[in-house]
């Protein structure tokens, strides 16, 4: 059996974390910081082999997945899958 590595990884600083507020489950997005940490954060792991991405639904988490994963070297692109809505399911 091969070898498996989980990586977890924090979203970017977003605009309320900027001001010290606490942003929950409010869909705030990444700050400028932000969108810099996310792609610092990629350029550590673009050598990894990733098969799957798991995300929550808030904009900063999905932001930040695309971001990091913009400068991976096999230049993969995360898709985003909503089950149970609509006809993604079909």
């Amino acid at each position: 059996m091969g070898k498996s590595l989980l990586v977890l990884l924090r979203h970017g600083q977003s605009v309320w974390n900027a001001k010290n507020l606490f942003t929950g489950w409010v869909d705030i997005p990444l700050s400028q910081k932000g969108i810099q940490e996310a792609l610092s954060a990629g350029k550590a792991i673009q050598h990894i082999d990733f098969q799957v991405i798991y995300v929550s639904s808030l904009v900063r988490a999905q932001l930040t997945a695309m971001l990091a994963m913009s400068v991976h070297d096999e230049g993969l692109v995360p898709c985003i899958m909503h089950p149970g809505e609509g006809k993604l399911d079909e």
